[in-house]
This record gives C-alpha cells, structure tokens and sequence, in this order.
C-alpha cells in the first residue's frame, strides 16, 4: 500500500524569524535573582579561561614571575568587569563580556622581542619597561575605535552589511578559533575528554531524559562539569597519577601547577599606572592600531551573534558604532592600568548564551560584579584561575560551535539556490580559513611572516591582518556582496538585505526601542539614528 501524500504544511519550509525563538529569557527579561547570580557567576568562569591564558603566554616571556602573571590577571579581570559595565548600560546594551583577546598577542610579543629591551639584565625592571611600552602602543589604538565608533563612520560601514555578508563573519568569528579547542583538550586528554563528554550530557541529553529538572542541568551545565572534572583532576594530582610524567604534561593536568594562588596577594585594587608611565613608539602604536582595527571587526560579528542568542532584533548600525566607541574606551582603560592586551567581545560568552538559552542583561551586569569583586580578593579569585586549561577548551569547543551557528543560522535569509549566494559564501569561508592558515604556518616555520621587510611595523600590521580569519572571510563577504551584481534586482532578495531593511534606522523598529534605549533617559541627550 503507498504511503499517504504529505500534508500541504509538512512541505513548507521553516519560517524565518527576525528573534531567535525557544530563548528563556531575552535581553530585557531577568531570571529571578537566586538564579540570575548563578547564571553570573558561571559566565564569569567562562571568561577566566582567556584572562588567565593571555598573561600566562606573555608575562614570562616580558621577564615576569608568578607574581607578576598574578597581578596582571587581576587587571585585566578588574578592567573586564568595568568595560562589561560600559558596554551593557551605555554601548550596545547586550549581554557582551567585553574581555581579553587573542588578536593583541601578536603585536604584544613583537614589543617585548624589540631590540631596546634586550640589554636589560634585571628581569623584574625587563617586565616593567615592556609592560609601559605596551601601554603606551594601547593608549594609542584605542584612537581608532573611539573615533570610528563615537564619530558614526562606522555605522557607516555597518549599514551595508546583508545576512549573506553577516554570516561567514559570524561564523568565523566562532569556528576560527578551533585552534583552541581540541588541540587544546589533547594536552591532557584525561581531563579534557571527560569534560566535553560530561558538558554535551548534562547540557543535550538530560533535560530531554528527565524533564523535571532538565532546566537547571541545561542552564547550569557547565559550572556542574567544572565541578565534577575539576575535583577527578585533583584526585588524580593527589594521588600521584602525574608524579613521573614530563613537565608539560604536569603543567596542563595538575590542579596545583598554575603559581597564581601563591602570587597573587590576599587583597589588592588595580589603578592607573600601576607600572609606571607609559612609553611610546610609533612603529609599535601603527602594530597595535592593525590589531585594533581587526578587533573592531570580529567584536562586530560577535555583537551580532549576542544579539541573536539574546532574542533581541539586529543591532542597528548606530548602536553597533556606539559600542564601538565604547570598545575602544575599554582599550584605553586597558593600557592606562596595563593589562598588556586590548579588550573585544568574549566569544565563548557569546556561545553561553545560545547554550543556556538566557540573553538577559541583568546576568552579564552581575558576571561583571564578580569580576570585580575576584580581582580584588585576589586569592580567592586565584583560586577559580588555578582551573586546569583542558577543562576550559573542553568548553570552548561547544561555545564557540555555538557562536559559528549563529552566523550559519543567518543564512536563512537568503537564497541559498542562488549561485552568486553560493560563490560569496563558499570563497569567502574558504579563504578565511585558508590565507591565515598559510601565514600561521609561515610563521611558525620560519619565525617570522611571510611579509618581512626592514619595517618591522609595517610587517605587523600587515601580519595580524591577514592572520584573522573572521576578518579575512568577512572582508572577502563584505567587498564581493557589495560589489557583484549588486544592481541587478533579483540580488537584492537573494541577499537578504530587504529583511533587515527596517533595522538599519533605530526608529524605523519600535522593538529597537526596547533593546537599544540608553537608561535614565539618557536617549534625549544622546539620541541614536
């Protein structure tokens, strides 16, 4: 007997939704406050992994100890907490960890490998002079931001993206870290598998199996893995399992290996020019301004990605260009305390969100509370940065997939039977993955990128440029869906442009409104466009 014709709705497609659907609580609805502080208090473990990763990568190579790496990860965890403020009461209004990033490490290294600091045989006054030479390169790029993000030029820029543009941006933004993540659980696969395994049961399968409490284990997933691998690897430390092994593998699988809780003091409050004053090089600020330049671009899509997460509408350009401006206030907070790094959107809290299903502000405003308030206690703090770094890439790798889908999901909007649509796509997510993969590679070979002129500036910038890959894919989106065909009417549709046509002005939406107004009627004095 042949099978019944399906049904006339079974054969329409999914519809398309300017707020993602299924989300607990969006932007402007608040848990209830027992779970809102939980909920904090697991985003503020999810961005101690760069915070802590960051110094220790650059502290010892600038001449610094464990006191040093202590202190310069509670500055950097101090200026975290008040860029996340910023951004979530005056910048983009969304629930953004403003945090460390990774883009500022090359520019950094390549200050702390000058020839003038070379001579210096003292290690603690090595570390310092190094450290006001990267504050002074901060100060400097934190310009550009402030003047594309407050001037409004870049929501300039913003205003063309489409959703076919958008996309291989955001996705890049999330899969383009993968160097983080599995490679990262395989330096101690013992504790990193467990955890991914453990994270993807709590967080997928359970709240399916038991469906009384399956919210908490959906929500809370990740602070009960923690928990549960965290305690097996100080077992396994306790108990000698690590007693014989190599040095490295001693340093990602013991508990006790980090030197954070024994450098960093019991109290102590961050404060400008804790180093001294800052130093200024030309060359080094261009390098730095490059890298400032890339972080604009990547913490666009990542305010894109936690705009989506949070069930809010597209973020209208101008806001976007207002939390830029404020992005590039956090960079100066950043060199003038001297945290050795610039500040960007936190990926893997944008990923929590899409995780725990919970967009809301209010959750974000307390993580940022308890960075605060750790970085201050600095033991206690040091503590929770003592957490094995296997444990925190198992996590990485579903926060960042996360992150990824958000930009895939966008693609919803247009038309994927179009082959203008399939050739932007495909070239630029291919070439963001492969034109950074060869300057990586280049660089690890030969010590150096494949531009190497006698200006070792100009060979930075150039350097950290092409070595982005959401900045690679989303310049290649961005340049080819602005200028392939553009005036040929059926492109505007298969683009998607026409369904964020009416985000792209703040009042032309009454949701923007909702989402994006400055408190304290603060929108009468700086109103937004």
């Amino acid at each position: 007997m042949a099978a019944p014709a399906p049904k006339q709705e079974e054969l329409q497609p999914h519809a398309v939704r300017d707020q993602l659907p299924a989300v607990s609580y969006c932007l402007t609805s608040p848990p209830p406050w027992p779970e809102a502080i939980l909920l904090g208090f697991q985003h503020y473990l999810v961005m101690l992994g760069t915070t802590v990763i960051i110094p220790t990568a650059l502290v010892p190579q600038m001449g610094g100890g464990n006191e040093e790496k202590a202190r310069v990860i509670q500055t950097l965890l101090f200026v975290a907490g008040i860029n996340t403020l910023i951004q979530t009461f005056l910048g983009t209004r969304l629930p953004a960890v403003i945090g460390g990033s990774y883009t500022f490490v090359a520019p950094t290294i390549s200050i702390i490998l000058a020839g003038r600091y070379s001579g210096i045989a003292d290690p603690h006054e090595k570390f310092l002079r190094i450290m006001r030479g990267t504050q002074g390169a901060l100060i400097v790029a934190s310009t550009l931001q402030i003047i594309l993000g407050f001037s409004g030029l870049w929501r300039i820029v913003v205003r063309l993206l489409s959703p076919l543009s958008a996309a291989p941006l955001v996705a890049l933004v999330g899969f383009g870290l993968y160097e983080l993540g599995f490679p990262s659980v395989a330096k101690c696969i013992e504790i990193g598998l467990p955890q991914i395994l453990l994270l993807v049961a709590l967080s997928q399968y359970i709240p399916h199996l038991l469906p009384l409490v399956g919210t908490a284990f959906e929500r809370f997933a990740v602070i009960m893995s923690i928990v549960v691998v965290w305690l097996y690897a100080f077992f396994l430390t306790v108990g000698g399992a690590y007693k014989n092994a190599a040095p490295k593998t001693q340093f990602h699988c013991r508990t006790d290996r980090s030197g954070l809780v024994g450098g960093a003091p019991w109290i102590s409050v961050p404060y400008p020019f804790q180093w001294g004053a800052p130093t200024f090089d030309a060359g080094e600020a261009f390098a730095m301004m490059a890298a400032s330049f890339v972080a604009l671009v990547e913490s666009t899509g990542a305010f894109i990605a936690v705009s989506r997460y949070a069930s809010a509408t597209p973020c209208p350009p101008s806001i976007m260009s207002r939390g830029i401006g404020w992005q590039g206030v956090g960079i100066l907070l950043g060199g003038l305390f001297g945290t050795a790094n610039g500040s960007s959107v936190s990926v893997e809290n944008a990923g929590l969100l899409g995780l725990t299903r919970v967009g809301s502000r209010r959750v974000v405003q307390i993580s940022a509370g308890f960075m605060i308030f750790f970085s201050v206690l600095g033991k206690f703090g040091a503590v929770f940065a003592s957490i094995p770094g296997p444990i925190i890439a198992a996590i990485y790798c579903l926060l960042f997939a996360y992150v990824g889908m958000a930009g895939v999901g966008f693609l919803q909007f247009c038309n994927l039977n179009s082959f203008r649509t399939k050739f932007i796509l495909g070239f630029s997510l291919f070439m963001g993955l492969s034109v950074p993969q060869y300057f990586n590679e280049y660089t690890s070979v030969a010590g150096f990128g494949p531009v190497h002129t006698h200006a070792r500036w100009f060979n930075d910038m150039i350097n950290v440029v092409f070595s982005s890959k959401a900045f690679v894919g989303g310049a290649v989106a961005y340049f080819l869906d602005n200028t392939l065909h553009r005036r040929d009417g059926t492109v505007r549709k298969d683009r998607g442009h026409h369904f964020w046509d009416r985000f792209r002005s703040f009042k032309t939406d009454p949701r923007s409104e909702e989402f994006y107004s400055l408190p304290f009627n603060l929108n009468k004095f700086f109103p937004s466009f």
